[in-house]
């Protein structure tokens, strides 16, 4: 069986990935992120969402918990391009997913 990645993002991010030849699903609020999840999570050929982290943190956590019990489609939140210098260093970033894999902090040397 053959799956496919999809990419759920913002219409400004959604070029992008059409461009390195993913297929990118737009959204812009919350409520239509959940319902294009939902709409995802019913096509057994979708192995991965690649979702963008803004619109992941704002997803209802009944439904991060629910992707996060099943095997697949995986969820897999990235960092949208950012316009702005960010004060959060990549270090951080990476302490942060680990914590929520692992279920604890972990410290980096």
């Amino acid at each position: 069986m053959s799956l496919s990645v999809v990419t759920l993002c913002r219409p400004d991010v959604a070029a992008g990935f059409g461009l390195a030849g993913l297929h990118a699903i737009e959204a812009m609020d919350s409520f239509e992120t959940a319902n294009r999840l939902r709409e995802l999570r019913a096509r057994p050929e979708v192995g991965v969402i690649l979702i963008e982290d803004t619109l992941y943190d704002k997803l209802p956590e009944e439904l991060q918990r629910e992707f996060g019990r099943r095997a697949l489609p995986m969820l897999v939140p990235f960092p949208g391009p950012l316009w702005e210098v960010g004060a959060e260093s990549a270090e951080a970033y990476i302490v942060e997913l680990l914590r929520q894999v692992v279920g604890y902090r972990v410290r980096l040397r």
